[in-house]
């Protein structure tokens, strides 16, 4: 593949040995880069009985097939490996500015093997490449190490950095790997992995030039796609507050319809995501008291999460690489009450809502201030806002308390208690170190009892977005390798993307009562599958999901892999490379001991007891396990384990590509 550099590093932390090896042309025709690559290998180097802290499990971090070839958009890198939170496949997104630095170094990807003696970092630039002693980093949060490696490692170039913080250093089994000053690919645990293995940080500086196979071609592509982001804006007005209506709007319709895709860019641009906490809080779409309230349990919520208001601490607009949308943003909070930071990277939707909505926590300033906090730790806020509700219903209910909490009061929207059991969890310390691994193994120290207030599918806490509202979502929570994700699919993406006009088996979208999308067909399947398969495809390329909301008119997929490949490949094909990526992440879980039939929606998610107010009132989803089997049937697995069946890897040609080695 003409815009991949061929070749990965692997390094063995216990011997030392780093090899920069070729990787055979047939794995990238087959799964690109990126995620498909990261499974290819992994699937092939991690034993089945791997602990996922210990030698054997391995750590990948990748760029995209696309990445650096001048598509927009393509700055995406990822974490994989076996995730020490759920015990199956993990994988970790995150843009910033990192992704093109791997590329730069001659290869596609690094992989981590075995455990260092003692705390280390990996230098690589055009000539240089070992292991160097991180002593001086350790215990350092993720942005000061950041800042001191470029410091001690810039000679001709500033070197691009990815950091664990203390959290990572501390095994929490919710923490993640940052770079660009705390943006952080935060899922699946897999910080707690390169702690496991002492290795602090990555610090690459080559400058070696990144192919692309037609770069006229990718030049006219990048420039009509810009255009179009150019061209989305909303008038300076402060509107922020008015989303809501919006959301009052969607969560009271009874029908779903064809969008827009591009729509969004309107919006991201503006505010970014926040701008769906006001939407999310009315639609329905933001859960609320740990997935029990609703918008009349937190009715300053529009209020207080007016996107307007973030817009007024922005003193700088963020940009990902080869991002023309500039969704992000680095805030001045100076004058915040709680912090001692001047500045912090705005908050996205899922970090307002987790540290807000769904702990009746309607104080900006201590949000503001947690997020800076977490991403200095290393830590993700999906599951710490998941872990904190948790612990406090299971302190509203008497399973819990004073004695057990350290002397913390744990009662809905109480500030201090939700910091100072933030700043615990950071700290491992006392009740914190309790909750530090999450829900799951919170329920294991606490007693059976607190299950029921544990909101995780597989072990991994749920995002910030309600199945009760948006079916598809939940669904892919429980279909995902990984599991509890919201950025695979949703009935919203669907009809935002126009897939059938990428291949031909992907349903249409046409106007259509809420309840379809909650039925059990072979028809809903196919939009799950199609909606799956489009999402490994964009991780391949190294795309950020905001380029796959924009839909296939606008993004233009297929033409732009080929412009940077050299191929001459439709949509078709690419949905099957898509399709092949899913299948091995699933058979990685299958060799793992991992049973899908296990990965299941709490009660409480699918509706049951009801919700008695607000946009969700009454909604109670049918039974998912009709739907989960067609969706693997769709898919060439067996319907009734979830297991890919033997003639779908022939099929995929997966068994001949795992029989490739590097060389």
């Amino acid at each position: 593949m003409k815009s991949c550099m061929g070749y990965i590093l692997e390094v063995d932390l216990t011997t030392g040995e780093i090899k920069r090896t070729k990787v055979p042309d047939e794995v990238y025709y087959n799964v690109l880069s990126g995620k498909g690559l990261g499974v290819w290998y992994c699937l092939k180097n991690i034993p089945a009985d791997a602990d996922p802290l210990g030698p054997d499990n391995v750590l990948g971090v990748l760029s995209g097939a696309l990445t650096g070839t001048g598509a927009l958009l393509t700055g995406r890198w990822i974490l994989v490996g076996k995730s020490p939170l759920t015990g199956g496949w993990g994988d970790a997104n995150c843009g910033g500015t990192f992704s093109p630095a791997i590329k730069r170094c001659g290869v596609d990807g690094i992989f981590f093997k075995g455990i260092s003696e003692k705390p280390v970092y990996l230098y690589m630039d055009n000539k240089t490449c070992e292991l160097r002693d991180a002593s001086a980093y350790w215990g350092l949060d993720a942005v000061e190490a950041e800042e001191k490696l470029i410091a001690d490692n810039t000679k001709n170039k500033k070197p691009s950095v990815a950091v664990i913080g203390t959290a990572g250093e501390k095994k929490s089994l919710i923490s993640g790997v940052c770079n660009s000053g705390g943006r952080i690919a935060a899922r699946s645990g897999l910080g707690a992995v390169m702690g496991s293995k002492n290795l602090k940080a990555l610090v690459l500086a080559g400058t070696k030039e990144i192919p692309c196979a037609d770069k006229d071609a990718m030049k006219e592509l990048s420039k009509a796609l810009g255009a179009k982001i150019k061209a989305a804006s909303i008038p300076e007005l402060p509107i922020g507050r008015l989303i809501g209506f919006g959301g009052y709007a969607m969560g009271l319709a009874p029908y779903n319809f064809p969008l827009d895709g591009s729509m969004a860019n309107m919006l991201l641009k503006t505010w970014g995501t926040p701008m769906n906490t006001p939407m999310g809080s009315t639609s329905g779409d933001a859960p609320v008291k740990n997935w029990a309230g609703s918008r009349v349990d937190i009715p300053n919520a529009t209020k207080t999460f007016d996107p307007d208001i973030l817009l007024k601490k922005e003193y700088q607009k963020y940009h990902c690489y080869s991002c023309a949308l500039g969704c992000g943003g680095i805030l001045d909070i100076r004058g915040n009450k709680y912090s001692k930071y001047e500045f912090t990277h705005k908050p996205e939707y899922e970090t307002l809502n987790q540290l807000g909505n769904l702990l009746l926590n309607d104080d900006l300033d201590s949000i503001l201030y947690m997020n800076e906090l977490l991403n200095r730790a290393g830590l993700d806020s999906i599951s710490v806002g998941g872990t904190i509700a948790y612990a406090i219903e299971c302190f509203e209910n008497g399973l819990i308390d004073e004695s057990v909490t350290d002397g913390l009061k744990l009662t809905w929207g109480n500030t201090y208690a939700i910091l100072t059991l933030c700043q615990k969890i950071i700290d491992r310390e006392g009740f914190g170190d309790i909750l530090a691994d999450g829900t799951k193994k919170a329920v294991e120290r606490l007693g059976p009892e607190t299950e029921q207030f544990a909101i995780n599918v597989g072990g991994q806490e749920l995002p910030a977005h309600d199945p009760r509202n948006d079916t598809s979502v939940g669904l892919h929570y429980m279909l995902e390798p990984a599991p509890g994700k919201h950025t695979i699919a949703m009935d919203l993406m669907y009809n935002a993307m126009s897939l059938c006009d990428f291949c031909s088996w992907a349903p249409p979208v046409k106007v259509h009562h809420k309840n379809e999308d909650r039925q059990a067909t072979e028809q809903n399947a196919l939009v799950t599958k199609a909606n799956t398969c489009y999402s490994q495809l964009m991780d391949g390329m190294g795309a950020c999901l905001y380029l796959e909301m924009m839909g296939v008119h606008t993004s233009h997929p297929a033409e732009h892999i080929n412009a940077a490949s050299g191929w001459n490949r439709d949509g078709e094909d690419y949905m099957q490379v898509g399709e092949r990526i899913q299948t091995m992440r699933q058979l990685f879980n299958v060799k793992h001991g991992i049973n899908p039939t296990d990965f299941k929606l709490p009660k409480r998610v699918l509706g049951f007891p009801p919700l008695r107010a607000g946009a969700l009132k009454g909604v109670q989803l049918p039974n998912t396990d009709e739907q989960k089997s067609l969706h693997w049937k769709a898919f060439g697995w067996d319907p009734a384990t979830g297991a890919p069946l033997p003639e779908t890897l022939d099929k995929l040609g997966i068994n001949d590509l795992l029989k490739l080695e590097v060389s």
